[in-house]
């Protein structure tokens, strides 16, 4: 068929420019070698017996799913619990658990975006972020979405002088997905408030890793629970769970139950995973040790492959090309470690590069045994 065979010419192109995408399988933790330094694990708490003892509690309790959205049958104790600690974490009024850190992003700038408003977006932004400011113009009139050089205040304050007077977003992450580097969270703040704009702040890379208690990105800018800012986040990084959440006043929580699609259309987080990562932020608060361990591991990685120092556990590691990072990657992975691969179009400045993510939960030896490798199989 013509529709058939149109696809078969973009695979095949894809192929050719080195961007075929696989999926690979592993196994239960007891039979898979791999030394895992792809997955967001950071603080090795996703099989931490206290983590797991709780989801399975709340297995037996409410069953595999959660049956319905949070409206009809889908919320539970264990989700409101979970809301409260987050918020009380990240220092907001409150705070709204969704399925997935995606759809946060896209009920976030949905919500935030009136009709007419301007949104400036971080050249960086993650492809969440990216699709919600797209989402945010569907059926509205006159949002706008201006792009604005990465990490640089000056040019978002440009962009928004000249659109005087109009309700305006600004978004950025905190640490940034692909390259790990960390925002000036403060400058853009205050270049935000000096025009009236609002602030949406994607925590996903710094929740449980930056701050006191790993309160995340923004509090360790000092802006936890400030007027005219929002925080998203992810529980399947540090946290070592699925599902996102929106943190912020109690107005932005009632609008978002109220007409949020994303939130009232989509079925609930399970229960299992919402008790697993309530006792996994417990964890989470008391982790100093954790979060030191990770400094450590990520420091040494940087110097040994001879890269910046991150502000996170995110090591990126430029490649000459595509072919090139995937071959690493895969050369790295018959090893027995697994990295990230990223390549355009998932990288906002179209270079090449692996992404190692540093886990604590892996045994020192095992993360320097890593490193040889991956130093060893270097293109």
């Amino acid at each position: 068929m013509e529709w058939l065979a149109g696809l078969d010419d973009a695979a095949a192109a894809r192929e050719a420019a080195g961007l075929r995408r696989e999926l690979r399988p592993r196994g239960a933790a007891e039979a898979d070698p791999v030394i895992d330094l792809a997955g967001n694990d950071y603080l090795g708490l996703s099989r931490h017996p206290a983590v797991l003892a709780a989801a399975v509690e709340a297995l037996h309790d409410f069953g595999l799913g959660a049956t319905g959205s949070r409206l009809v049958r889908g919320s539970t104790e264990a989700h409101q619990a979970l809301e409260d600690g987050l918020a009380e974490l990240l220092g907001t009024e409150s705070a709204l658990v969704y399925s997935s850190g995606y759809l946060a992003n896209l009920g976030a700038i949905r919500a935030l975006a009136r009709p007419g408003a301007l949104i400036v977006s971080d050249a960086h932004n993650h492809a969440s972020i990216v699709d919600g400011c797209r989402l945010a113009r569907a059926g509205r009139d006159g949002v706008e979405t201006v792009v604005a050089p990465h990490a640089d205040p000056a040019a978002v304050r440009a962009i928004l002088a000249a659109h005087p007077g109009r309700p305006a977003l600004v978004v950025t992450e905190s640490v940034f997905s692909v390259d790990g580097d960390l925002a000036p969270l403060p400058e853009l703040y205050d270049v935000a408030r000096a025009h009236g704009a609002l602030l949406l702040v994607d925590d996903a890379h710094a929740l449980g890793v930056l701050g006191s208690r790993g309160a995340g990105g923004v509090a360790a800018a000092g802006l936890a629970g400030a007027p005219g800012l929002a925080v998203t986040a992810t529980l399947s990084k540090s946290l070592g769970a699925a599902g996102g959440v929106i943190a912020g006043p109690a107005q932005l929580r009632r609008q978002l139950v109220d007409t949020g699609r994303t939130f009232i259309f989509d079925t609930a987080l399970p229960p299992a995973v919402a008790a697993g990562a309530l006792a996994a932020l417990a964890l989470l608060a008391d982790g100093d040790d954790l979060r030191a361990e990770l400094r450590a591991r990520a420091s040494r990685a940087a110097e040994r492959l001879e890269v910046p120092v991150p502000a996170g556990g995110v090591v990126p590691v430029v490649a000459p090309g595509p072919e090139q990072a995937l071959a690493w990657s895969l050369a790295c992975r018959e090893q027995g470690v697994a990295v990230g691969c990223f390549r355009p179009p998932s990288t906002p400045d179209g270079r090449s590069r692996l992404r190692l993510t540093v886990n604590v939960g892996i045994a020192p030896e095992a993360f320097d045994e890593a490193l040889d490798i991956i130093l060893k199989e270097r293109p």
